[in-house]
């Protein structure tokens, strides 16, 4: 299916770009996350009609992400759990566990932008962890867990 691309999307491409993905990718999430549209002659004249629209508020939304980005570089969380004598945790550290935590420090992040490669964390220590807050900015979080007894 081909589809108009109403913002970036990460491998994909960029905003106005006319791309041809698999139909479930489209009717299933790009067309109802109001990420694309279907490439119709009646959507392309739409979109180059407010494309000068559309580059601004994507280029403000980048802005914002970056300013929250630099914000967020290098900061660090602390996370309480019980743990055993050998500091395997009773449970995980989760992305919902680290977003609770950023949110009582006053740093509004989604769960979905919680990049965590290796899963849950089951250990006691200190981790580099990613969020992902535009497809083009990325900061570094360090969660450090404790553990209590």
């Amino acid at each position: 299916m081909q589809v108009i691309l109403m913002e970036k999307v990460a491998n994909l491409g960029n905003l106005g770009d006319v791309v041809k993905v698999k139909d479930g990718f489209a009717r299933n999430f790009l067309i109802p996350q109001g990420k694309a549209k279907r490439a119709t002659e009646a959507n392309i004249k739409a979109f180059e009609s407010k494309r000068a629209e559309l580059e601004k508020a994507q280029a403000a939304q980048l802005a914002k992400a970056q300013e929250q980005g630099t914000k967020l570089e290098g900061f660090m969380v602390q996370i309480t759990q019980k743990a055993g004598p050998d500091g395997r945790l009773f449970g995980s550290v989760t992305n919902y566990d680290i977003v609770e935590s950023l949110r009582k420090q006053g740093h509004e992040v989604e769960r979905s932008q919680i990049r965590m490669p290796q899963g849950p964390l089951k250990q006691v220590g200190d981790y580099p962890i990613q969020v992902a807050l535009h497809t083009d900015v990325t900061a570094t979080i360090k969660v450090s867990v404790l553990g209590e007894q």
